[in-house]
């Protein structure tokens, strides 16, 4: 007994004194998780991944119960409590979408407002706080927080931060990095690097948009596809003599694969016609 008590008070004293001696491996911190940055991508700053999930988890709760009301099938239920507990992640990840085909489309415009506004003599600074106002209308909400922020601290630097967390965006993250740097290096090649950079978007955007143009068809049929089944079975659920065959084992087991078949099906269509995106990796 003695042995085991100086065996523990010895290891006491080696945790304390590794507590204070021994040098601590500091701790990388942690990015915005996935629905942190679908939610900045998307434009909504002020929503927290929190309330996103808390609504998703209701909305799933409240179709399940008013399925289960008119089918009085649980199976059938429950898995309609899951495609609706979905659907806002689903309306985020759209809205985040369609806000870079947006930008993608105006950082050419913006880019060329730039151009002129150095041409004419304006800073840097200057030009990027103009564009709140004659910028185009989806960038001009970001440049207006710009200019606040620069007016208010006078570090460009920390500016160009916080205008690149606003955006959100990887288009945008290039052209805040290539104003960074022409702001650093200085020199007269600032109006040269602004014409080559609106250049290759306005390339890079005509290509894009032929491309999705041409695959349209082909995800809408898919979609189509996939929701059709889910459309049937909710009509179905006005039938009780029907839809309580769902009930049964090999009801559930059709439910189950029909479900993991869809998205199985959704997921290799989405892979095999995706076009490459940007990421932002100056984020």
């Amino acid at each position: 007994m003695g042995v085991l008590l100086g065996l523990a008070f010895g290891l006491g004293l080696v945790l304390i004194w590794s507590a204070f001696a021994l040098p601590r491996t500091p701790v990388a911190p942690r990015g915005p998780g996935r629905l942190r940055r679908t939610l900045d991508a998307a434009g909504l700053h002020g929503v927290s991944v929190r309330g996103l999930l808390v609504l998703s988890a209701v909305l799933g709760v409240v179709a399940a119960l008013a399925i289960q009301v008119v089918s009085r099938t649980a199976p059938v239920a429950v898995a309609f409590g899951v495609l609706a507990s979905y659907l806002p992640l689903g309306m985020v990840a759209g809205r985040a979408r369609r806000r870079q085909r947006e930008l993608a489309e105006v950082w050419p415009e913006a880019v060329d407002n730039l151009a002129s506004a150095v041409r004419a003599g304006l800073s840097l600074p200057e030009a990027l706080a103009g564009l709140g106002s004659r910028g185009p209308e989806p960038l001009r909400p970001a440049f207006r927080s710009f200019a606040l922020d620069y007016h208010a601290s006078g570090r460009f630097g920390d500016a160009l931060d916080r205008l690149k967390a606003t955006l959100a965006d990887p288009v945008g993250d290039r052209v805040v990095e290539g104003l960074r740097i022409a702001r650093e290096v200085g020199g007269g090649d600032l109006g040269r690097l602004l014409r080559n950079l609106s250049g290759y978007l306005r390339d890079d955007l005509r290509t894009r948009s032929e491309l999705e143009s041409r695959q349209a068809w082909t995800v809408n049929g898919a979609r189509l596809a996939v929701a059709a089944p889910w459309i049937v079975l909710f009509l179905l659920c006005f039938q009780p003599e029907v839809i309580q065959r769902y009930s049964s084992p090999g009801g559930v087991v059709v439910l189950v694969g029909g479900a993991v078949a869809c998205v199985v099906a959704y997921r290799l269509m989405l892979r095999l016609g995706r076009l490459p995106t940007e990421r932002r990796i100056l984020a």
